[in-house]
């Protein structure tokens, strides 16, 4: 489960983060066999541990934390305590990456900001993840992600003229930071391959937003078209109908970028069949989804789909998640698979990486660690004495009885 595997092999990154773009990050990192430590607080570890969705823990750890903290080591250090920055020096020394999306100012404050982590260890490649980056009036507002959404200005190009904002269901902010991130790290360790040095590098939140708009903005910003709601609501405002969901007999078909002609064809539509023009999905917009909207009714989604295919019109299922688990291709493409879990002899359900590399395949060595679980193997490594670790465990077990006893209840 531990041998060196994967394209990182031999790198080792320090995981500062907590929440989803930088874990994400960092476990992506470690899928790819980078061996990642995780550095969080003794008593409660990182905020996903006893933060989730409803509360919902799998073999006694959050579902959220055992999801995106895979491949990992946990090291249960205190960073506010000056003992724990001599420990994170030593863990410099022998790093190459160093992740962290703390507020502006936070790591600068606990002892471990760039200009301090390099100086001990020029060759470190360090990466900051923030909502908004370091400058600018907005550093210092939290980088949540329906809070970015909101900057971003695309939950104005969902649903019809008069409907309220619509923000997207999957997690894209935090997501698409996560793999910037990671993108950002590996280019700068290509660099230092040339130059020897490591460097900074910082990924925000709202800038990833507006990078993943580069059509509309580009758009906007050189003739002052803005994505414009119609009358009929609509998956995106900018593309032309049919772009949409529908209701069918017993379920929701999608329809992307498709020729009114062929959709015509499927629905038997002379004046569909009559638009050829491009154009006329955008002109006769809110015509043409009056007309088709209800169209859908008569018929099984796999009926649709049957017909829609025939005439290669782009369009696809609606599926709930016990679809997407029960999904032929996921299951015959293996794209769900298990990982060990922090209880011995146990599995977590999860879904493999989304990477193919032929010679250096990324892969999944460990499960989500237990709070504080690798702290005396870690420190062993650095060649701390059997002595020394348990001073400093014994200096931590204090610590955390101070905690608890000022818990209130």
């Amino acid at each position: 489960m531990d041998e060196p595997t994967g394209a990182l092999a031999g790198l080792r990154v320090l995981d500062a983060t907590q929440m989803l773009a930088g874990p994400l990050a960092a476990t992506r990192l470690g899928d790819l066999g980078a061996d990642v430590v995780k550095i969080e607080p003794p008593l409660v570890g990182e905020f996903n541990r006893t933060h989730g969705f409803e509360d919902v823990r799998i073999h006694g750890e959050m579902s959220t934390f055992t999801a995106v903290n895979r491949n990992k080591r946990s090291l249960a250090i205190d960073l506010k305590n000056p003992e724990s920055r001599g420990v994170v020096d030593d863990l410099v020394r022998g790093a190459d990456v160093f992740l962290q999306n703390f507020r502006h100012g936070t790591g600068e404050r606990l002892g471990v900001g760039y200009e301090r982590l390099a100086s001990i260890n020029p060759g470190l490649v360090y990466c900051s993840i923030s909502g908004y980056g370091s400058t600018g009036p907005y550093r210092d507002r939290p980088g949540q992600d329906l809070v970015v959404q909101g900057y971003s200005g695309s939950m104005f190009s969902v649903g019809s003229a008069g409907d309220d904002p619509e923000p997207g269901a999957l997690w894209a902010a935090d997501v698409m930071t996560g793999y910037q991130a990671v993108i950002g790290i590996l280019a700068a360790l290509r660099a230092r391959e040339t130059t020897g040095r490591g460097q900074h590098v910082e990924v925000d939140m709202f800038s990833v937003v507006l990078d993943a708009q580069l059509q509309e903005l580009v758009t906007f910003l050189n003739t002052g078209r803005a994505p414009t709601r119609t009358k009929e609501r609509s998956a995106h405002a900018s593309i032309p109908a049919p772009y949409g969901v529908y209701r069918t007999s017993d379920g929701w078909l999608t329809l992307a970028m498709s020729p009114l002609p062929a959709l015509g064809e499927v629905l038997d539509d002379d004046w569909l069949r009559s638009l050829t023009d491009y154009n006329d999905g955008h002109t006769q917009k809110d015509a043409v989804y009056a007309a088709i909207r209800d169209r859908f009714t008569g018929r099984t989604t796999a009926e649709w789909l049957a017909r829609c295919d025939a005439v290669n019109l782009w369009a696809g299922p609606v599926y709930d998640y016990a679809d997407v688990a029960a999904d032929p291709h996921a299951n015959q493409t293996g794209t769900f698979v298990d990982q060990p879990s922090a209880v011995e002899g146990l599995t977590v359900r999860t879904v493999r990486p989304p990477l193919h590399l032929s010679d250096t395949p990324p892969a999944i060595r460990r499960g989500a660690p237990r709070l504080g679980a690798d702290t005396r193997e870690v420190l062993a490594e650095l060649g701390y004495s059997d002595q020394r670790i348990d001073d400093l465990l014994v200096s931590r077990a204090v610590g955390e009885a101070l905690a608890a006893s000022s818990l209130p209840g």
